[in-house]
């Protein structure tokens, strides 16, 4: 469901930023026993350094590509509801889908040739980014049936669920017209909330499959951890990421009953004990925090105000161009196009903040796993298995616009810290 909000020009303007500073030693050196001395700065950059240059210019480029992609996605989206609303392709939508007698199907087959018509025009974009750019770069382990299979599943989803959801959300825009954007807004929350619950049992295994992870150390020490911080989980699932990609990942996710802890099988491959137990330490961390709900707090914010905006904005536009358009009114599907332009913009430009809080806490999951798993160096070389596809050292402006979690010189400088601090421990 992610890809149906499309989030992150301004940013154009910053994407070759970077700062040629060293970052300030907020640590000064650690003196051990034998008087060895210890500075996080320094333990940082010979991480670091463990990546040849090719490495890394090969992860910039790579990371920074995606700068681009994200404008272009954006870019396009923008262009294919335009030519909806300009090209009288949304109203002729309106009169084929009128032929079925109830206006909630008429909606909803509305919303589902929408999805589809995006889907063939995106086509070109997403083939070139999904598919030959990851095999370009050596990340992706999928051939084209089977990158092209997830694609329609994930259409599928899109029809089903984005075609019920606007169906119901233009049914309520017709009850309460005026007041549309607040009830629009609650049900979009019980939305969110619902397939929060359901993704980890439901969605999920439609792309991958889970299975309970064989009876193991690894899987012991997991539900060790998980109990001792009061994560309610008996069991731990793996999926096979591998049929993707190389890429390695964790996640514990769910609310209530339906929470799973779940690792990829590129992590077990790929990853020592030490290393695996770093990474699901950081993942129980997001549980421990109650990230999950802070997180979806933080989204029914964002959304609420995102309403705001496409009520206020929306009716400046039709007052202006309703003739135009032929969009007779709020509650009207042939204003679709415009209402996802008023989103995507709303999303586009709010994408930075999104990333940001983001940042924090993955920040805070960092430190969490830190004191649980007591394995800095384990966790910084995790860190250095992702720079395959992150890039270690942005700028500050970078970072902040563009980086979901903290770059990765910022991740293991900071579980150096916590070794300088506790050098002395056995």
């Amino acid at each position: 469901m992610k890809k149906i909000l499309f989030i992150s020009l301004i940013i154009l303007l910053f994407s070759s930023v970077s700062f040629s500073e060293e970052p300030k030693n907020t640590i000064g050196p650690v003196e051990q026993l034998g008087h060895k001395v210890f500075n996080p700065d320094i333990e940082t950059q010979k991480y670091l350094n463990t990546l040849t240059p090719e490495q890394k210019e090969k992860s910039d480029e790579y990371f920074e590509g995606k700068y681009w992609i994200s404008l272009w996605e954006f870019l396009l989206e923008v262009v294919i509801a335009w030519i909806f609303l300009s090209l009288g392709l949304s109203r002729w939508m309106k009169k084929r889908a009128e032929k079925v007698r109830y206006t909630f199907i008429q909606n909803f087959l509305y919303a589902a040739f929408y999805f589809i018509i995006s889907f063939i025009l995106t086509f070109p974009l997403n083939i070139y980014t999904g598919f030959f750019r990851e095999h370009e770069y050596n990340l992706s382990n999928m051939d084209f049936t089977g990158w092209f299979t997830d694609e329609i599943k994930g259409l599928a989803l899109s029809v089903i669920l984005g075609g019920l959801f606007i169906a119901i959300l233009y049914a309520i825009v017709r009850k309460v017209k005026n007041r549309w954007w607040i009830w629009g807004y609650c049900f979009s929350a019980a939305c969110l909330i619902f397939i929060m619950l359901i993704q980890p049992v439901f969605i999920a295994p439609l792309f991958n499959n889970y299975k309970p992870l064989e009876k193991t150390e690894t899987k012991d020490q997991i539900l060790s951890m998980a109990r001792a911080n009061g994560v309610p989980v008996d069991n731990v699932y793996e999926f096979n990421a591998s049929k993707q990609s190389n890429r390695i990942s964790a996640n514990v996710n769910g609310i209530g009953s339906t929470i799973r802890i779940s690792l990829n099988d590129n992590l077990l491959n790929q990853g020592t004990p030490a290393e695996i137990s770093a990474v699901m330490a950081h993942e129980l961390g997001h549980y421990v925090l109650n990230h999950v709900y802070k997180q979806a707090f933080f989204l029914l914010v964002l959304i609420f105000l995102c309403f705001a905006f496409v009520n206020w904005a929306f009716s400046k536009l039709i007052c202006r161009f309703k003739n135009k358009w032929g969009i007779s009114g709020v509650d009207d599907i042939t204003g679709l196009p415009l209402a996802i332009i008023l989103f995507v913009l709303f999303f586009f430009v709010a994408d930075p903040i999104i990333n940001t809080v983001i940042r924090v806490e993955e920040t805070e999951a960092d430190l969490f796993g830190v004191n649980v798993s007591r394995s800095p160096d384990a966790f910084a070389s995790t860190i250095m298995k992702l720079s395959i596809y992150r890039k270690l050292d942005p700028g500050l402006l970078e970072e902040f616009l563009f980086y979901d979690h903290p770059s990765g010189k910022s991740r293991i400088l900071s579980v150096m810290r916590w070794k300088a601090e506790h050098l002395n421990e056995k």
